[in-house]
């Protein structure tokens, strides 16, 4: 139960990090350059990594059309561009849940290096989640956020290691969401990011 209380109260934790960088003055660009290297990191790592076992070369290229798609959107038609990042959040959000789901099956395996890593890299995904949502959403949205994240992780845990054992199409649809929530983070930070929400 380490495994499973350790994976619910990380993001958590993110949360709070973040909220107490921004009360700071002088961190919030330091912060900010973090989660440029980190949002990348993350999908490398938990998506593209996982991914490329099954898929190989079709992960990358999916990857990249998820990084596209909301670009080709707005391109079709301007009137829906001020709409396509709220749907590339709530797509790579999608794949956030989904593979915080897969974590939570993971947890069931007691005591290993694997339910460690969990631990460790969800506390910049709680971190990565208040940076897009707070600012877009505010409290309220953030909050709903986290909380989604652990209930699928419980929801993980409870189901066990018979789900999706075989992987099946959910590595590339995680590489589609992973490009999506990249363009989701960059984009923002181009147009709209504002650290005066705290």
């Amino acid at each position: 139960m380490f495994q499973l209380a350790g994976s619910l109260a990380a993001p958590v934790v993110g949360a709070f990090l973040y909220r107490w960088l921004h009360g700071r003055s002088g961190a919030v660009r330091l912060f900010d350059g973090f989660m440029y290297v980190a949002v990348p990191a993350i999908v490398l790592w938990q998506v593209l990594l996982h991914s490329w076992p099954n898929h190989g070369v079709l992960a990358i290229l999916v990857l990249l059309l998820g990084m596209g798609t909301p670009n080709l959107i707005e391109r079709i038609s301007r009137s829906l561009a001020r709409h396509t990042d709220n749907l590339a959040l709530l797509a790579g959000f999608s794949g956030l849940v989904i593979h915080a789901f897969l974590e939570g099956v993971a947890l069931v395996s007691k005591d290993t290096p694997v339910s460690y890593a969990v631990i460790l890299h969800r506390i910049p995904v709680g971190l990565m989640i208040w940076w897009i949502l707070r600012p877009r959403h505010g409290f309220r949205g953030a909050s709903i956020g986290i909380g989604t994240i652990l209930a699928a992780t419980v929801v993980g845990f409870a189901i066990g290691g018979r789900v999706f054992a075989d992987g099946g199409g959910i590595g590339l649809y995680q590489a589609f969401v992973g490009g999506s929530l990249l363009h989701a983070v960059f984009h923002q930070g181009r147009h709209d990011h504002s650290h005066d929400h705290g």
